[in-house]
C-alpha cells in the first residue's frame, strides 16, 4: 500500500488520459506533458475523461506503483483547473480528492410500487433453510 505523507510532492495532471496506458505510458506522459520525472518520487495523479476513475503513479526507489481506482457510482467532485499541464496539490488534498465523489440522488419508487427491490445476497450468505420432508409437519401440536 502506498502511504502518501505529508512530505511527499504530489502533482495531479489538469487534462484527462487514455486509461488505457500502462505504467510506461503513463511515465512517457509525465517526462512530455508534464516536462517532470517520473523517476523522481512524486505521486503523479491522473484521472478519466468521464471523471469516474483515477490513476496514481510514483516511483518507489525499487519499481513503479500504479495505482486504479474506479467508482461503481458517481463521479469525483474536485479537479484543479489551471493553465498548465499540471497543478502542484497538497497531499492531504489528495486523499480527499481520491476519497470523495459526488453521488447521484437516488431515483424515488415509482407510483403504486408495494414493494422496494433489496439487493441479493451473494450465495455464501444466504442462509440455507431445511425443506421439511414430505409428509412431516414443521410443528407438532398435541
Amino acid at each position: 500500500m502506498i502511504q502518501i505523507t505529508p512530505q511527499m510532492r504530489v502533482l495531479v495532471a489538469i487534462e484527462p488520459v487514455d486509461f488505457r496506458r500502462g505504467v510506461d505510458g503513463l511515465a512517457q506522459q509525465c517526462r512530455a506533458a508534464l516536462a517532470e520525472n517520473p523517476f523522481s518520487g512524486t505521486v503523479f495523479v491522473f484521472r478519466n475523461r468521464q471523471r469516474t476513475a483515477v490513476k496514481l503513479l510514483v516511483y518507489d526507489g525499487q519499481g513503479f506503483w500504479l495505482c486504479h481506482k474506479r467508482l461503481s457510482q458517481g463521479r469525483f467532485r474536485w479537479w484543479p483547473t489551471a493553465s498548465e499541464a499540471a497543478a502542484r496539490c497538497a497531499p492531504t488534498s489528495c486523499r480527499c480528492c481520491c476519497a470523495r465523489a459526488t453521488l447521484r440522488p437516488r431515483r424515488p419508487p415509482l407510483s403504486g410500487a408495494r414493494w422496494a427491490r433489496r439487493p441479493r445476497r451473494p450465495p455464501w450468505e444466504r442462509a440455507r433453510t431445511p425443506t421439511p420432508q414430505a409428509g412431516l409437519r414443521a410443528t407438532n401440536r398435541l
